[in-house]
C-alpha cells in the first residue's frame, strides 16, 4: 500500500507539472512620467498598431496582448521604444518622457531583449548623431574609423548573455544592413560636402506663392536658409511651427527663409492651401520638376526634410544645415548675423 501511495503521489506531481504551460500572451505593466498622450500604441514591424493602452491618471498602465516573437515598438505621441516581445513575457516598463531612451528600464520575465533594444538605440544615436562628421573624413580615415563603431556594437551585444536567438538573427542583419547603409552613402555625400565654400547650385523662376517667380539670385547680399519639403512630408510639417520661431526672431535681419516644395504637379492646390492654412511665413516657392528639379539634384537630395544654408556672397556654407527645431541652428545663424 505504501508503494502505490508513492507512485500516486509522484503521478500526482507529473500531472501538476505537465499542466504548467507557457501563458499565451505577454503582459506589459509600468508607468510613464511626463507622458506626451494618455494612450500608448504597440506597433508591429509594419507599423500597424496592433494594442492601444490607456494610461490611468498617474500614468501607469497594465495590459495584456497576444503577439508573435519579434520586435516592436511602444509609441508615446512622436516618441517610442523598441521592445521584444514574445507570449509569456510579463514585462513592466518604467520611464520619463523627458529623457525617452534615457530613462527606460524594463524589468521582469523576458525583459533581456528590451533591455539590449534600449541599449542599442542610445548607442546609435551616440554614434551616429554627427554622422556628417565621419563623411567629412578621407576614405581610409573613413573606413577606420566606421569599422572601430562596429565593434562597439558587437562588444554590446555580446555583453548580454541570453538573448533570444531569433532576437540575435535579425538584430545582426538590421545592424549589417545600417553599416552597409552608411559605407555605401559616403562617396555621395563626401562629395556633396566638398559643395562647402563653392557657388551654391542654384534655382531659377521658381513659382512663389505670393506671385511671380522666384531665382536664388534674387537674394543676392543676404544669407538664404532653405528648406526642401513636401506637404505629403509628417517630418517635413512637424518642422513648420519651428521654422515659423526663426522667421520671428531673426526678422529684419540679413536672412532669408526660403521654402522649396518638391510636390508634384498635381499637389499644387493642396501646396497653397496648407501654406494657407498654417499661416507659412518665409518665401514659399514651387519647385519647377519636383524631385527631378535640378537644383535638387546638384545637392544630392534624396530625403527630406532638408536643410541648406548659404551665404550673403552666394556660397554653400552647409549642404545639410541643422534643423529648424535643432537648438544648435539659433546659435549658428546668431553667429553668422552678429
Amino acid at each position: 500500500m505504501k508503494n502505490i501511495l508513492i507512485l500516486l503521489a509522484i503521478f500526482s506531481m507529473i500531472a501538476c507539472k505537465n499542466e504548467t504551460k507557457t501563458l499565451d500572451y505577454v503582459s506589459l505593466s509600468g508607468k510613464i512620467t511626463n507622458p506626451n498622450s494618455k494612450e500608448l500604441q504597440v506597433v508591429d514591424k509594419k507599423n500597424v498598431t496592433i494594442k492601444t493602452i490607456t494610461l490611468n491618471e498617474d500614468g501607469s498602465f497594465k495590459d495584456t496582448l497576444k503577439v508573435s516573437k519579434e520586435m516592436y515598438a511602444l509609441t508615446d505621441g512622436n516618441e517610442y521604444a523598441a521592445l521584444f516581445l514574445a507570449n509569456g513575457y510579463n514585462l513592466n516598463i518604467i520611464l520619463d518622457t523627458r529623457e525617452f531612451d534615457e530613462s527606460l528600464k524594463v524589468t521582469g520575465e523576458g525583459s533581456e531583449g528590451s533591455n539590449y533594444l534600449a541599449e542599442k538605440m542610445l548607442l546609435q544615436e551616440k554614434t551616429f548623431t554627427n554622422i556628417n562628421d565621419l563623411y567629412a573624413l578621407e576614405k581610409e580615415e573613413f573606413t577606420s574609423a566606421i569599422n572601430e563603431k562596429k565593434v562597439a556594437f558587437t562588444d554590446l551585444k555580446n555583453s548580454y548573455k541570453n538573448l533570444d536567438s531569433s532576437l540575435i538573427a535579425t538584430d545582426t542583419k538590421d545592424t549589417k544592413m545600417l553599416f552597409e547603409f552608411i559605407i555605401a552613402r559616403y562617396d555621395k555625400v563626401a562629395n556633396l560636402y566638398k559643395l562647402k565654400g563653392s557657388p551654391s547650385p542654384k534655382f531659377v523662376n521658381y513659382e512663389n506663392y505670393k506671385g511671380g517667380t522666384t531665382s536664388l539670385d534674387d537674394f543676392k547680399g543676404k544669407y538664404v536658409y532653405v528648406d526642401v519639403w513636401a506637404t505629403w512630408c509628417g517630418p517635413c510639417k512637424a518642422e513648420i511651427p519651428f521654422l515659423k520661431e526663426l522667421e520671428k526672431e531673426f526678422h529684419g535681419k540679413n536672412i532669408v527663409f526660403v521654402s522649396v516644395s518638391v510636390d508634384k504637379k498635381d499637389a499644387h492646390e493642396t501646396w497653397k492651401k496648407m501654406i494657407a492654412e498654417k499661416e507659412m511665413g518665409g518665401v514659399q516657392l514651387f519647385a519647377d520638376n519636383d524631385w527631378n528639379s535640378q537644383f535638387v539634384k546638384d545637392y544630392g537630395i534624396e530625403g527630406i526634410p532638408r536643410f541648406l544654408l548659404i551665404d550673403d556672397k552666394g556660397n554653400v556654407l552647409n549642404p545639410d544645415a541643422p534643423r529648424p527645431s535643432n537648438p544648435n541652428l539659433k546659435a549658428v545663424l546668431n553667429g553668422l548675423l552678429k
